[in-house]
């Protein structure tokens, strides 16, 4: 098998060091590296990821793209493909925060309304003591799980401390308003928890649905991400209801969206101005009559350096006349 090149090597080091990039991010190192733009040799970009996971494949490891689901962009990252208690010794998070960052995740997955936030009171307020492992030999003997120490504990101090260094280092985020959410790094690596505890997915990429729209009939379960239904629903043609039970979907940023596309090709045509009207060309014409014979009737007393000023017809013949008075 051929080893990597030092191309290879220098993009697995990019996202390593810095952590998840941007998609334009990513793509602007791999074309500083090989001198190739990924949109233009998108196969050949293909190619190199193929064979750089290859190579991490023999240490569980994944060089993956992902999309956040708060703002549609794509992220890449280097991953772990194992979630065991040895691959848990290489975290600096100790066992209290990571219990309190799963009781979070879960918080946040297991919401019905699949807004994708909890807020930072609610995250304060989980109990660590619900992360304490279960089917134990004593709770099959009706005895509930020890709980430990560290759980007991772990002060509402010390879980903010652990919100800002989750939230540092992107497995959460968070908002000005107090929302918790996921961060770009739980998208990337939880895309196998996700599956094995039965987040519901999204009904047109089939990604968990964290952060989704819902179907307006109660008894459908149908969630799609916003972005995807903006993609689904872009075209004209394309009937706008719900693919599981067939309802009528309405959606303000959908019905905005195709509007926006609808007007698009007017806009043009919008800015040209109409050309005037038939009784304002008449008015014009009928003004300008009216400064010819003004001034041939004081061609003898005014001066020829004097200029017509556009005012009503009206208007105008009121001074003639003040001014024919005064002659």
């Amino acid at each position: 098998m051929p080893e990597l090149s030092w191309r290879h090597h220098a993009l697995i080091q990019a996202l390593l060091s810095r952590g998840p990039l941007i998609e334009d991010d990513f793509h602007a190192i791999f074309s500083g590296i090989t001198g190739k733009d990924p949109g233009a040799h998108r196969q050949q970009f293909d190619d190199y990821l193929l064979k750089i996971n290859k190579e991490l494949s023999y240490v569980h490891f994944e060089l993956r793209g992902c999309r956040n689901q708060y703002d549609g962009k794509v992220y890449y990252g280097v991953v772990n493909n194992v979630s065991d208690e040895q691959s848990k010794l290489g975290t600096k998070y100790t066992v209290p925060q990571l219990a309190f960052y799963k009781g979070i995740i879960e918080a946040i997955v297991q919401d019905v309304s699949a807004q994708g936030h909890i807020s930072d009171i609610e995250a304060l307020n989980i109990r660590l003591e619900n992360q304490v492992l279960t089917g134990t030999e004593s709770e099959s003997q009706g005895v509930p799980p020890a709980v430990p120490a560290a759980f007991k504990n772990f002060s509402i101090s010390q879980k903010e401390k652990t919100l800002d260094e989750l939230v540092k280092d992107r497995w959460l985020s968070s908002t000005p308003d107090g929302k918790i959410r996921l961060g770009v790094r739980s998208f990337l690596d939880l895309r196998s928890w996700f599956h094995n505890n039965y987040v519901p997915s999204c009904d047109v990429c089939n990604e968990a649905g964290v952060k989704a729209e819902l179907c307006r009939n109660e008894g459908c379960t149908t969630r799609i991400h916003l972005y995807c239904l903006k993609k689904k629903f872009s075209q004209k043609r394309v009937e706008r209801v719900c693919p599981g039970c067939g309802t009528q979907w309405q959606h303000s940023s959908i019905a905005d969206a195709a509007i926006e596309e609808e007007d698009e090709p007017n806009r043009p045509n919008q800015r040209r101005q109409p050309p005037p009207p038939a009784a304002a060309a008449a008015a014009t014409r009928k003004r300008l009559r009216s400064c010819k014979i003004e001034d041939e009737e004081e061609n003898n007393g005014a001066s020829s350096s004097q200029t017509c000023v556009p005012v009503s017809s009206t208007d105008f013949r009121r001074i003639t006349r003040k001014s024919a008075r005064l002659r």
